[in-house]
């Protein structure tokens, strides 16, 4: 199965090492039980696609792997880097988790056709893939029903019952069956994504780890992104099917000749890492229903999943609907949510909430969704992802941190499900984009963070065990913030960020002190209370000065003018920009401006960011409230339609 291994792919930066220890069970060879603590079986992936399982014990290092992967898969493994989510892993496997996919990637553009392969001898020729047709990735208590599911597809692909490919939608998928023919399971291989090199339908040109259909979503990663979705899920609430990251066996699965995308005649078994979600069964989609006989409950359950994990695509599409038809039931209907593969991007963009105009989003929350909320520890979710899925980059942690607080907050101040919606969704004018009242808060606490340098430029020196990240989000960004020293600040944690200082909101009588107060201090060097330990006529613009701030950029005429970036003229949505078959790769990619990045801070600048942020929002929801009872609400032309 030799492959091209001369696509580009970006340099991604190495962060620190994740601490938590190596847990869980090692599966897939009975050499290895009881020996959890000094092996592990990890899958090793090429940018092509191409996978292999093997087991790593102490003596294995990134040299090792890379060539026991050229000696059983006969690829080139000179200038490459053995990655692992965000870290490249030079020497040291020790960060690397049981059952964990690494990728394998080219550091140049080009290689030397001369340079020879070596050819299994001795030991080395016994490197062989001994995982089943069908193997978890991750801790089995999370995934019950998968597991059971698994059995029954691998006892139907003895008796030789075949998936069936799906032929809608832009990147590969297969229905995988029980041994009654029942669709039981969809499988989407993470090389064959929109732009993957082995793309069914044409949509090639990138290798895996490259910007994607969203230049926030590498190609490869929608995969595990679907599983962290269900497992964000808690207790089923908004209806998420059982997901999980698979290594998967099967010659069904499309492997194209170089990047043009030209399929071989000879099938041949071939192992993929893929999103293995349970197929539910259904009557049709909510593209093809009326809106008005949605339950309340469930727009609200699958809107509140939508804004904690900022999904970039909700549309009717995936949305599917359910009959519930029976005695005294008649006309009722449950909602499936599906294809999250765009959810926690790397940066902030414009998301797409289908549900956002919906007469159920406008009502407001029932007590049990607001409890719900409450509930919602940001911090918690984190870590759980850190542990189930340890290959999930830290820019879509923060992403999630970002909008769980944002929804908390919201939701205790009395906002809707369609208000908060509108919060974070952007506007088109003349074909321009515009900053969402989210983004435009999350540029005002930067701005603070980065005055508060300004006041106090004690910079703050990187220590080896300090996480530094880089995104290469493509798309210019609206400013840059220095690093500034944690032990300079005093503010609120209700989240626990790690500081310690008062509790509790500003009230809103004092976020809107008027500007005249404020310029009266000016004039007369009045000193009126402290913040962050200076007098607050030598202060950083205050709290309430930023709300007046805000309130002349958020929601009416924004008369704070951002600047204008070429290529940021938007054609309708990704979606019509991807759809067709005519254009290049680098031409569908969606035209998206960055206005805010959450990856180019350091520990404390984030967490600092985060207090600013919190104390920004109050404000922001008081103009919201505002314009929402004064005035009919606003149309939003849907990103993700088509004309």
């Amino acid at each position: 199965m030799s492959r091209n291994l001369d696509s580009p792919v970006q340099t991604q930066m190495a962060v620190a090492m994740f601490n938590s220890p190596l847990s869980g069970e090692c599966r897939g060879n009975k050499r290895m039980e009881g020996k959890a603590a000094g092996m592990r079986r990890v899958f090793v992936q090429t940018e092509t696609g191409c996978v292999l399982g093997m087991e790593l014990d102490r003596s294995d290092n990134a040299h090792t792997v890379k060539r026991r992967l050229q000696l059983a898969l006969n690829v080139p493994t000179e200038e490459s880097s053995l990655t692992f989510g965000d870290m490249v892993l030079k020497n040291d496997l020790s960060a690397i988790r049981n059952d964990s996919p690494l990728l394998l990637t080219r550091n140049y553009l080009h290689r030397s056709s001369s340079t020879p392969c070596l050819s299994p001898t001795g030991r080395d020729i016994q490197q062989r893939d001994q995982s089943g047709p069908v193997e978890i990735l991750g801790r089995s208590n999370h995934f019950v029903r998968t597991k059971q599911l698994v059995k029954d597809i691998v006892k139907a692909m003895k008796i030789g019952v075949e998936p069936i490919p799906v032929h809608s939608g832009l990147g590969g998928a297969y229905y995988f069956r029980n041994n009654r023919g029942e669709s039981v399971a969809i499988v989407k291989p993470t090389d064959e994504e929109p732009f993957a090199p082995n793309n069914p339908k044409g949509f090639v040109g990138k290798a895996l780890g490259q910007p994607g259909l969203k230049r926030s979503v590498r190609v490869g990663e929608t995969g595990f992104r679907e599983v962290a979705a269900y497992l964000l899920d808690y207790d089923h609430f908004a209806n998420v099917p059982p997901t999980a990251l698979v290594k998967i066996t099967h010659s069904i699965f499309n492997v194209n000749d170089g990047v043009g995308g030209n399929k071989p005649q000879n099938k041949k078994l071939v192992s993929k890492i893929a999103s293995f979600q349970q197929f539910i069964p259904h009557d049709f989609d909510a593209s093809d229903h009326g809106t008005s006989s949605f339950p309340v409950t469930s727009v609200h359950r699958i809107g509140i999943l939508d804004i904690r994990i900022f999904n970039t695509d909700r549309h009717a599409g995936n949305l599917l609907v359910r009959k519930l038809d029976s005695a005294g039931s008649f006309g009722h209907v449950e909602l499936i949510p599906i294809d999250h593969g765009l959810c926690l991007p790397e940066c902030l963009e414009d998301p797409y909430f289908e549900w956002i105009h919906w007469p159920q989003a406008s009502i407001p929350f029932s007590e049990e969704e607001l409890e719900y909320i409450e509930n919602l520890d940001p911090v918690k979710d984190s870590e759980m992802l850190r542990s189930e899925l340890p290959m999930i980059r830290e820019a879509c942690l923060r992403v999630l941190v970002l909008c769980t607080i944002f929804l908390k907050e919201a939701a205790a101040f009395g906002l809707c499900l369609a208000e908060i919606g509108e919060m974070m969704s952007r506007e088109f004018r003349s074909g321009e984009e515009e900053p969402s009242e989210l983004e435009v808060v999350c540029i005002e606490a930067k701005k603070l963070v980065a005055e508060r340098e300004v006041i106090s430029p004690k910079i703050v020196t990187t220590s080896d065990d300090e996480f530094l990240f880089e995104i290469d989000c493509e798309g210019p960004e609206f400013e840059v913030t220095p690093k500034i020293a944690a032990d300079d600040f005093s503010t609120r944690a209700p989240f626990h960020f790690g500081f310690v200082g008062g509790s509790g909101h500003f009230p809103l009588s004092k976020l809107e002190e008027s500007i005249e107060e404020e310029d009266d201090c000016e004039d007369e060097g009045e000193e009126k209370g402290s913040f962050f330990g200076l007098p607050q006529c030598e202060k950083i613009p205050t709290v309430s000065k930023l709300s007046m701030s805000l309130k002349t950029t958020i929601l009416g005429e924004k008369n704070l003018k951002y600047p204008k970036f070429p290529g940021t003229k938007i054609e309708n949505s990704y979606l019509g920009n991807s759809s067709s078959g005519h254009r290049s790769a680098n031409e569908q990619l969606p035209a998206s401006m960055t206005f805010v990045k959450l990856a180019d801070m350091n520990k404390e600048e984030w967490l600092l960011f985060l207090e600013n942020f919190q104390e920004l929002l109050y404000p922001a929801f008081a103009q919201r409230k505002s314009v929402t009872l004064g005035q009919k609400q606003r149309q939003r032309l849907g990103t993700s339609c088509q004309f």
